[in-house]
């Protein structure tokens, strides 16, 4: 009776988190979509029957299983997605804010009718064979793999406990497959030649921001109408910006990795492991060139083992919330003016003519999207809230525009401000935040290279760039040598790249932008994507059934990347 209890409680928890979301539909939907469930609760029954003498171990067992799929109803309904252990490892307290903000009516209903059902079920199907039950599941398990093979269900397949199976490793193309130097693509990008600017910054102060959940699209920089960062478009009047750049994984602490220390971040592996992988970081480079060093964080960095990332990396001054404080707190951290004037402060203490080199990380921008007073945009759906958080934190970095003008420091200094990642808001099915996905929205972010007096007018370059490109760009402006162990390159350089990027919280994603073309590949399952962003910005044509060696190409590629980044 437990058994066939469970199989409903499953059921009925898998119809609830698909609701709402797009389901493919054919013959080899329902196993497709349940064939995890039916061998979650074949394991269960395994349990059960070993634990046939102890009933009170078998009815504990079922509510443990049974509350856990309940638990992950609501986590589904927002992010097409059960928990997995990244995730768990992920919803510590900054994360408090955003966990609250989806304790909602219709995810408690939902949460509760799951409840209801592992309640009433073992005393209304008691009297079903269990033989005749364990049958079914059997063959569901075992023809619900080749049902998954084809219908795409985007992952949602996954039981909540078998979600938390851990990703594997893609697997490695042979060496030979994709040639020898997995940068260089297939297409051809128009380049401009920026080399005019290769030690133009010599000896100016650095200030390197990077705006939290940025995405390019939403910018008035890139497009957008309104613009919710108008201080940003202002300072790009003068700046070289490039519109192609891409993160190299969808969150913020790895994707800090890859900025600081011009390398991948590995698939599949834990912020914590980075304190022991060697680096030579943009801070530590401009530290034994004569600058002060330091970094200013309006969140916190005991953030998913951000002090792994950034501790014995060559800052001077390492300040966050807690050492900041400030007039207005959230479980993410302070309000940016408070930590735009500790910087300030900073700044003034410096001896006279000292270059220094600042990374700013604001918070503003990271969800549930909370500003103080509200913005310019209605607040009454996430999107109209992300874009007042935008616009406050772009009112900071005016102050501290208005600050280094005040101070003389103007005309001496060079800004380097990006997006750590994008940020979603359902221009995909389930695609909601930042972590999950990698489309554009995901990973496309704002990127430019600002120098008053030096950059006269608004360079626009189409070239292909990631962030790991950040730092040897930075040391090129400035005349540095370049580490040789650096992955990225310089963004002054001409010649062909491509840009890599990944995601690992949910599916394993892999992918990759050349030229105009736009590759990605869920490695589990071996599903291609291939778009055209010339053509198609949105990523809606799945051109990669009738453009098969070109996708061939890319996957192997994009295996030999990825199997070269481990830790």
């Amino acid at each position: 009776m437990r058994t066939a209890a469970l199989l409903l409680v499953f059921v009925t928890a898998k119809a609830i988190m698909l609701a709402g979301h797009h389901v493919s539909v054919s013959w080899w939907s329902p196993l497709a979509y349940f064939w995890q469930d039916a061998a979650a609760v074949l394991v269960f029954a395994a349990l059960e029957w070993l634990a046939r003498s102890h009933s009170r171990l078998a009815w504990t067992t079922y509510a443990t299983a049974a509350l856990y799929a309940a638990i992950n109803i609501p986590v589904a309904r927002v992010l097409s997605t059960p928990l997995t252990w990244p995730m768990l490892h992920a919803a510590r307290g900054p994360l408090a804010d955003s966990i609250r903000y989806y304790v909602t009516l219709p995810n408690a209903l939902a949460f509760a009718a799951a409840v209801v059902v592992a309640v009433m079920a073992p005393r209304c199907l008691r009297r079903l064979p269990r033989a005749s039950i364990l049958s079914a599941l059997t063959l569901s398990v075992a023809f619900g793999p080749l049902a998954a093979s084809r219908v795409d269900t985007q992952g949602m397949e996954r039981n909540a406990w078998t979600a938390l199976v851990p990703l594997r490793a893609p697997g490695a193309a042979p060496p030979s497959t994709a040639g020898n130097d997995w940068r260089t693509g297939l297409e051809q990008t128009p380049q401009i030649d920026l080399s005019a600017f290769r030690a133009a910054a010599g000896g100016r102060n650095i200030v390197l921001v990077s705006l939290e959940s940025t995405g390019a699209q939403y910018l008035g920089l890139y497009g957008a109408a309104p613009d919710p960062m108008p201080n940003l478009s202002d300072l790009a009047r003068s700046a070289i910006v490039f519109d192609n750049a891409y993160a190299a994984y969808p969150e913020s602490i790895k994707g800090l990795f890859s900025i600081l220390c011009a390398q991948y971040p590995a698939f599949a592996s834990d912020a914590e492991r980075y304190a022991s992988v060697p680096c030579h970081s943009i801070a530590a480079a401009l530290g034994a060139a004569g600058y002060r060093t330091a970094m200013f964080h309006s969140g916190r960095f005991v953030y998913l083992g951000m002090n792994a990332v950034i501790r014995d990396r060559g800052f001077d001054t390492l300040e966050d919330a807690g050492d900041i404080g400030g007039n207005h707190q959230s479980s993410f951290g302070v309000d940016e003016p408070s930590t735009v004037a500790r910087i300030l402060k900073w700044i003034d203490r410096l001896p006279v003519g000292q270059p220094f080199f600042v990374a700013y990380l604001p918070i503003a921008g990271h969800h549930p999207y909370e500003t103080p007073g509200g913005g310019p945009f209605p607040g009454a759906d996430d999107f109209g809230r992300y874009r007042n958080a935008l616009h406050y934190g772009d009112a900071s970095l005016g102050d501290l525009r208005a600050g280094l003008r005040e101070r003389g420091l103007d005309q001496k200094t060079l800004w380097i401000v990006l997006g750590d990642h994008g940020e979603a808001f359902g221009q995909h099915d389930g695609n909601s935040g930042h972590t999950f996905q990698i489309y554009e929205e995901n990973v496309h972010v704002p990127f430019l290279v600002a120098a008053p007096g030096l950059i006269r007018d608004q360079i626009r370059s189409a070239q292909v760039v990631s962030l790991i490109d950040t730092a040897p760009t930075v040391l090129d402006l400035a005349g540095l040598p370049i580490p040789k162990e650096y992955q990225g390159r310089s963004m002054l350089e001409r010649g062909p790249r491509m840009a890599f990027f990944f995601a690992d919280y949910s599916l394993g994603l892999l992918g990759l932008r050349d030229g105009p073309r736009k590759f990605i590949l869920e490695s589990n399952s071996g599903r291609p994507q291939l778009y055209d962003l010339n053509r198609d910005p949105h990523e809606r044509t799945n051109l990669a059934p009738a453009f098969q060696p070109q996708s061939r190409w890319y996957e192997q590629a994009l295996r030999v990347w990825i199997a070269s980044h481990t830790l």
